[in-house]
């Protein structure tokens, strides 16, 4: 049975790895709509991509002055129809058949869930990331194991603390239920926040072995001292909004300034 699933694409000086994320969508049975956002291409980019949403009858075109990354997947969700939702990053190709790991995964599950996929690089490994426990402080210090990438692969669908924004599944109802990512991440740390509020809300999140997506990585230009900062503040973000009580938010505070550093240390 072919499902009915908009693709979520945010690009921001992705390069040519993005052309190769659209016609995997593109030709996919189960994608019926594709919504891209621009967050700011160069003049050469958004040439290719006006070009491919003319040729494409289910591609949309959004284009935004670069509100970070969970904004632009809000404004490409507002302007999707479909019952499901795929957010998938513009360096990630999909694998065919993926989709409808994912919504069975999905289905009986309590609203409202998300369910991520394996995500691997060119040699076929698993990446970091895309199945983790529940993220706390002395896991982002580096002080306790948080990704379980090195764990042997289940056999099947299980619950897991968070997976990768890079690819994941949701039904639309229940993205809209949660309000979508929290704009006020602008790059790192919303996919985690969106996990943990989906089950705070009492839905699961899953991590699916059998769907996947191929993952170049490290494609946008942009400088990797800016990407780590960003990460630092999100998750300083991400602890005080969870934070328990006034002791909680203060050992945040103490916290804050060491995690960019373990990020430094660890990059």
């Amino acid at each position: 049975m072919t499902l009915s699933v908009a693709a979520l694409v945010v690009s921001y000086h992705t390069g040519p790895r993005l052309a190769e994320c659209l016609y995997a969508l593109k030709g996919d049975p189960d994608v019926s709509a594709i919504v891209i956002t621009d967050n700011g291409n160069p003049p050469g980019m958004q040439a290719w991509l006006d070009r491919f949403v003319a040729a494409t009858p289910k591609a949309r075109l959004v284009r935004l002055p670069n509100p970070g990354f969970g904004a632009g997947v809000n404004a490409a969700a507002r302007l999707a129809a479909a019952p499901y939702l795929l957010v998938i990053n513009p360096d990630c190709v999909i694998r065919r058949g993926s989709l409808a790991e994912m919504a069975g995964a999905l289905a009986g599950a309590p609203a409202p869930s998300i369910a991520g996929g394996r995500i691997f690089d060119l040699q076929g490994w698993e990446e970091r990331g895309a199945r983790r426990e529940t993220l706390t402080l002395p896991r982002a210090l580096g002080l306790a194991r948080w990704t379980l990438d090195q764990q042997p692969p289940p056999p099947g669908p299980v619950p897991v603390g968070a997976i990768s924004g890079a690819f994941f599944l949701m039904r639309k109802a229940d993205f809209d239920q949660l309000g979508g990512f929290d704009e006020g991440y602008f790059l790192h740390v919303e996919d985690v926040d969106l996990c943990r509020r989906a089950q705070e809300a009492g839905g699961a999140v899953i991590y699916v072995p059998g769907a996947g997506a191929l993952h170049y990585g490290s494609t946008s230009d942009v400088p990797s001292a800016f990407v780590t900062a960003h990460k630092a503040k999100s998750l300083a973000r991400y602890f005080r909004k969870f934070a328990n009580g006034p002791l909680e938010r203060t050992f945040v505070e103490l916290a804050a300034p060491f995690i960019g550093l373990a990020l430094k240390l660890r990059r």
